[in-house]
């Protein structure tokens, strides 16, 4: 066990939090995430306080890195550093104020819909811990877009533009809004928070909303964004994909996106596909993989996560931006997505098990490639192929 610094963050997380997610059972994942959250958020809402500030300005030096070799300017948003939490952690918002904290260039909230809901039935996370996995079929649990505007607002965040971290909107169609009336659902949440986001996303591809995969077929895909255009405000508008996409249909969204001006594809959602772990047992249900609902992210999608990157890269061109999730854990694999074709990657599952001292050791491995392959900027580095140097 690592021995404990109560001066590190990172550290006090090993000691603690570590040994819990180092087995399947025991104490509930979605239960942990809640307890987490619930800190986090009070943290958020108080950070100006005398006390909490001196506390949580020890976490910006243990975590963040500042260098200029990391920064970006995508869709009209400056990033400091190429790598941002991935939407599903922070569902409401409670958080939007500290992210920076943790070193993140940028945050995503949500999903969030525009009706609160209270998702699927209750178990609906397990921990895969051998694999660095989990499998989620939440449901788009969320107190909804009114709500989040509410808590927001609550936390007296800069103006768009002026914060110290990117804030993004990953919003989802509300489960009680039929398949025909999605474009109203997806512009009412967007209406609501755009103002309050520095770029939205719109999720068609979670597998745990019935039907909502079918809106990633072009023709639909396509209502939905000239919906979202059509708003007297719109942030830069993203779209995310599942990973379980034929290639032709990722390259028809490719072609969407570039005709319709998107700011850029996040790839990809958690997967269908169990990749060779369909005879893996839940232990709190008894039953494999393949027989469970819900999405599989972490380690196993890695493989499949970069090559869908890379297949975008190819259909869509050069300039797109592509931000890559799905099995990033490591500097190495953070640098193998970049390569392929993402400007920017999100963390997630990877973060849970490894802790905050994650997002420091991928900043500090991707500065250590930029030297050793002569690279002046981050940006250089996307879509160049250009392999790992091990130390």
């Amino acid at each position: 066990m690592t021995k404990l610094r109560l001066n590190s963050l990172d550290s006090v997380y090993q000691y603690f939090v570590q040994p819990i997610l180092q087995k399947d059972d025991g104490l509930d994942p979605e239960r942990l995430s809640q307890i987490a959250l619930s800190i986090l958020g009070q943290t958020s809402r108080f950070r100006k306080s005398s006390i909490m500030s001196n506390i949580i300005e020890s976490w910006k030096t243990e975590l963040q890195r500042k260098d200029a070799r990391l920064e970006q300017r995508l869709f009209g948003c400056v990033f400091n550093n190429p790598v941002g939490l991935a939407a599903g952690f922070d569902k409401n918002g409670i958080a939007a104020g500290i992210w920076d904290y943790f070193g993140f260039g940028f945050a995503e909230l949500g999903t969030v819909t525009w009706h609160p809901q209270p998702g699927n039935p209750k178990p609906r996370l397990f921990r895969l811990s051998s694999e660095q996995a989990a499998l989620n079929r939440m449901g788009f649990n969320n107190d909804g877009a009114r709500k989040m505007a509410k808590t927001l607002e609550q936390q007296r965040l800069k103006k768009v533009g002026t914060r110290p971290v990117i804030l993004g909107l990953n919003c989802g169609k509300s489960k009680i809004t039929p398949l025909n009336q999605a474009a109203n659902d997806y512009s009412a949440s967007v209406q609501a928070l755009g103002h309050l986001a520095d770029y939205a996303v719109i999720n068609v591809s979670s597998p745990n909303t019935p039907g909502l995969r079918s809106l990633q077929d072009t023709k639909e895909l396509l209502q939905l964004i000239q919906a979202l255009k059509e708003l007297s405000f719109c942030p830069p508008l993203l779209v995310k994909i599942a990973p379980d996409l034929e290639d032709k249909s990722i390259d028809e969204i490719a072609k969407l996106a570039c005709e319709e001006e998107l700011a850029g594809i996040i790839a990809v959602n958690t997967s269908l596909n169990r990749f060779g772990l369909e005879n893996r047992k839940i232990i709190q249900t008894g039953l494999t993989l393949e027989a469970e609902a819900g999405g599989l992210s972490g380690s196993p999608l890695r493989t499949r996560a970069t090559d869908v990157i890379r297949r975008l890269r190819k259909a869509a061109g050069p300039n797109l931006p592509l931000i890559g999730v799905g099995g990033i854990d490591s500097a190495e694999t953070a640098w193998e997505r970049i390569t392929v074709g993402a400007s920017l990657v999100q963390i997630y599952t990877g973060w849970i098990y490894q802790g905050p001292g994650l997002v420091p050791r991928i900043l500090d491995g991707l500065l250590c490639q930029l030297n050793r392959h002569g690279f002046r900027n981050i940006s250089e580095a996307v879509g160049s192929n250009v392999p790992w140097h091990k130390q």
